[in-house]
């Protein structure tokens, strides 16, 4: 039988989920992205909190121009610059059962070239 995309997407995330965890120091860096917006979170899972985040839909992005993987790439560095601000250099990277190219990547990308490590 096949697996619906979301199903798919779903087994994915739950195999990634097993492996990765985030604490205060090193937090789980998770990715969502839908049809028009981006979005992006630093996940402390030891207390459950989110400790940084940011998205598209924020003014300081949604008034610039550029196609959808360019804006995913000004994500991923504001949510880098916000987390150094915090004190956060290293993170773990939670694709979330997207695939590893395109706009996840343009965002991993993007917070790399603003001083995050993963």
């Amino acid at each position: 039988m096949a697996l619906s995309k979301s199903n798919r997407r779903l087994r994915i995330k739950r195999r990634i989920r097993k492996v990765v965890s985030g604490t205060a120091e090193q937090p789980r860096m998770s990715v969502f992205r839908s049809n028009k917006e981006i979005y992006a979170q630093l996940i402390d899972d030891v207390s459950g909190k989110t400790l940084v985040s940011a998205s598209s839909q924020e003014k300081s992005i949604a008034s610039q121009k550029g196609n959808k993987v360019e804006i995913a790439a000004m994500v991923g560095k504001l949510v880098a610059e916000k987390a150094v601000k915090a004190g956060i250099n290293k993170v773990r990277f939670d694709r979330n059962g997207y695939l590893y190219h395109g706009r996840v990547k343009a965002m991993a990308d993007g917070a790399r070239e603003a001083g995050l490590n993963f």
